[in-house]
């Protein structure tokens, strides 16, 4: 048998909880350093807010229209409820909805509508 060391980070409460009747006072503890954000998040920013929302436009007579947005979207209507993917691939297969092009809406949702087989290698 070698003797080793061995160290393990653990998030109590979430990993780890003291048995009752031992004392840890005499258990070496270290303080971790914040992590640092990562270069991703650094790069890209925050993550928009998931879901999407529909934006009815009334314009006379005629099947109802719409159009989708990301919720961050400065097109989207404040208060419109947030939709699921499924609801809202629901709303854009609906005659008269248009997908947002100003907040990316349409790159997110067109290969879900219309599958990923147009999607080539080169």
């Amino acid at each position: 048998m070698e003797a080793a060391e061995y160290r393990v980070w653990v998030r109590a409460p979430d990993h780890v909880r003291p048995v009752d009747g031992v004392d840890y006072d005499q258990v070496a503890t270290e303080r971790l350093e914040p992590s640092p954000q990562s270069a991703v998040r650094e790069v890209l920013g925050e993550r928009r807010p998931s879901g999407w929302v529909l934006a009815k436009v009334c314009e006379g007579r005629g099947p109802a229209r719409g159009v989708l947005h990301a919720p961050d979207c400065e097109e989207a209507p404040q208060g419109a409820p947030l939709l699921d993917v499924e609801h809202a691939l629901n709303a854009a297969e609906a005659p008269g909805t248009r997908l947002c092009t100003l907040c990316g809406c349409a790159q997110e949702l067109t290969p879900l509508l219309s599958g990923f087989d147009h999607i080539t290698d080169s």
